[in-house]
């Protein structure tokens, strides 16, 4: 299947969850992360704060936000800003995507782990991504162990990558956990 077809195929699936499907499934995704050795050795780490087709994170983020260093990006051109999560700093930004405000960047090099959001991602830690290319450029500038989450149905059997593509380590749905590295 070619990258289009996933994301329309993704999209479909999505537009058909109930309120209680998503929290369910935001629950078993982030209780899988929570027993990864990555999530309980890392103290930075960068989330995303989700759109409301995305796998939420808002719950999370809450739960953790006082036990962990969390960050989240901010487009700035085409690439992503890493700045400190606060609740109260956020604001409404690119893309429609609540953004933290200030000038507190983060450098990627001391990010432990990075939850990466997708449309998809197969069992090779392929990931597709809404087709703009910003977190494969900031993945290229890290070591930091990359985690991919998402619903079941997102784990799709091929994603054509390209050169560029920054595959994840392990991808978390609410059935699997596949370690690729």
């Amino acid at each position: 299947m070619e990258k289009h077809e996933i994301r329309r195929k993704i999209k479909a699936l999505r537009t058909m969850l109930s309120e209680a499907e998503k929290i369910a499934a935001a629950d078993q995704v982030f209780s899988r992360l929570e027993q990864t050795a990555a999530f309980l050795m890392a103290d930075r780490i960068l989330m995303y704060h989700s759109l409301p087709d995305e796998l939420s994170t808002h719950a999370f983020l809450r739960k953790w936000g006082n036990k962990k260093h969390f960050f989240l990006p901010r487009v700035n051109g085409v690439n992503l800003d890493i700045l400190p999560y606060n609740e109260s700093r956020l604001e409404l930004g690119s893309f429609h995507i609540e953004e933290p405000t200030g000038e507190d960047f983060a450098d990627p090099e001391e990010i432990e782990l990075i939850v990466v959001p997708a449309v998809a991602y197969d069992n090779t830690g392929n990931r597709l991504g809404r087709g703009k290319g910003f977190y494969d450029r900031l993945l290229s500038t890290t070591k930091a162990t990359k985690i991919g989450v998402g619903y079941d149905f997102q784990l799709v059997e091929s994603i054509p990558a390209e050169e560029h593509d920054i595959p994840v380590d392990i991808v978390i749905t609410q059935t699997s956990m596949i370690v690729v590295k």
